[in-house]
């Protein structure tokens, strides 16, 4: 009895509204008829990027008609597989019905559990998290070991960022099924953030082992970009894509070519990859909000901000909040920036009534835009905690930012170390490293970054690519003194 009042506790909140995205997996091999997405070389670039060419399925265009909505949605839960929103809405609702009369059914609580998980992570509402939570430990309660409960649990802490109990709770879950796949991405995000690389290779290496697929190809591309390998990364996600069986996986793995595909300013392929994923799965807000960040560089402002406030209109993430007030700033419109910042701030603390730790995004915002003191207060706390590489890079800006510039270089210099394990080749933290040399008078290696920055990405941020050119402009043209001898004896000690 105590479990089943545990369980119904679960159920009553209306879980109703849009439904989020979620992350199973499929075999291995990629069917000659169905629909392939080729990603082509751009001119200059190995691979990365490309064009995605829609092919017709078969030789008629048609297919088979699909599962329903629940039991595509149930697909997605328990395979690793991304969901459409309304599916997921279905599968939420059948299972909430089911458990009223079976509330000692250990795996449907397990999949409810794992489905607001990915509700609260698609519609950016922390409210579903503690129903999560609920779900997830009464599905424990029924049955331990559970595998499933226990992976559920370390996505769920994944989702609130908090990977030190993600990577306790995977672990577990491994120990429970060493066997069952889906166990090992979420400790591979857990491993990320808490810039433990090496592990997260490890894991993925041990998943490619087990299993092949879409799922695991998109896996393994965010391994290879987190490493600064993009052309593995791009021939990874493409190859997901080809392989996605419907609409919103194959929508999600074109976000995220997007993605690489800005991360290079390439900006005309990001533009088609995210309008793609739109156009597959109109609920697909990471892709809007990508396009936001394209067009604004592309000088197409209002087809710019119109694509914001669509994304935060239904997944209001205070980091969208945080780059529509910067765009609104680099337009000199400074009072609807504000009414940004303020939603930054409103939707951060909602988020944390939902136990999600959104300290990452408010110290960006606090170093930038508010009181840098307190952005490095949040961000050495954040540090001890989860001491990943964009925390490396957010603390040394804030560092800087309040005028603590040393110290600020050596977190800097981290973010950009390639042999820490990280590797990813960032134009923001570039640029961060090279504006504090410049603070420095180190104005050799200020140069050589800004302009490494300005290769990487010359599009990347509304507000910071001018001042980036700017400095550039003042420092001229290297002298003699910046260039090392390179035939001078060194110095004996």
């Amino acid at each position: 009895m105590e479990n089943s009042a545990a369980g119904n506790s679960a159920l009553e909140t209306d879980a109703s509204k849009d439904a989020p995205e979620n992350v199973p997996g499929t075999p291995g091999r990629r069917p000659r008829n169905r629909r392939r997405v080729l990603i082509a070389s751009v001119a200059g670039c190995a691979v990365l990027g490309g064009v995605l060419v829609l092919l017709p399925w078969g030789q008629g265009g048609t297919r088979a008609p699909g599962p329903a909505p629940g039991a595509q949605a149930l697909a997605a839960v328990t395979a690793g597989v991304p969901a459409a929103l309304p599916d997921l809405a279905v599968l939420i609702d059948e299972r909430e019905r089911h458990l009223r009369a079976h509330p000692g059914d250990a795996r449907s609580w397990a999949v409810l559990g794992a489905a607001y998980v990915e509700q609260g992570r698609r519609t950016a509402e922390p409210e579903y998290y503690p129903k999560a939570e609920k779900a997830l430990r009464t599905s424990l309660k029924e049955r331990d070991p559970n595998a499933e409960a226990l992976a559920g649990m370390a996505a769920l802490a994944n989702a609130r960022r908090d990977f030190g109990a993600a990577r306790t709770w995977g672990e577990a879950a491994l120990k429970a099924d060493r066997k069952r796949w889906t166990t090992y991405p979420p400790l591979i995000d857990a491993y990320t953030g808490l810039g433990d690389h090496k592990a997260a290779k490890r894991t993925l290496d041990r998943l490619l082992e087990l299993r092949s697929g879409p799922a695991v190809q998109a896996r393994a591309a965010a391994v290879y970009r987190d490493r600064g390998w993009r052309e593995d990364a791009a021939v990874a996600l493409s190859d997901a894509a080809a392989g996605a069986e419907a609409p919103a996986e194959r929508a999600a793995y074109l976000e995220r070519a997007g993605q690489l595909a800005w991360e290079r300013g390439d900006l005309d392929v990001a533009l088609r990859h995210f309008q793609e994923a739109v156009r597959l799965d109109p609920d697909q807000r990471a892709a809007l909000a990508g396009q936001g960040r394209t067009l604004a560089a592309l000088g197409r402002t209002t087809e710019a901000l119109n694509a914001y406030r669509a994304a935060l209109a239904k997944q209001p993430l205070p980091e969208y909040a945080l780059e529509l007030g910067e765009l609104y700033e680099s337009l000199g419109l400074g009072r609807a920036a504000r009414v940004q910042y303020d939603l930054l701030r409103e939707r951060a603390a909602r988020a944390a009534a939902g136990g999600v730790d959104d300290e990452l995004v408010l110290g960006h915002f606090e170093a930038d835009h508010g009181d840098p003191e307190s952005a490095v207060q949040r961000l050495r706390t954040e540090w001890r905690r989860q001491p990943g590489v964009a925390v490396a890079d957010a603390l040394g800006w804030a560092l800087h930012r309040s005028g603590e510039h040393k110290e600020a270089l050596k977190f800097a210099r981290l973010a950009n170390d390639q042999k820490r394990g990280g590797g990813v080749r960032s134009a923001l933290y570039v640029y961060h490293q090279g504006m504090i040399e410049l603070e420095l008078r180190m104005s050799g290696a200020a140069r050589r970054h800004l302009q490494e920055a300005l290769r990487i990405n010359p599009h990347f941020s509304p507000t910071r690519v001018p001042l980036a050119e700017a400095t550039l402009k003042e420092l001229g043209e290297p002298s003699v003194e910046d260039v090392p001898d390179m035939d001078a004896e060194p110095k004996r000690r």
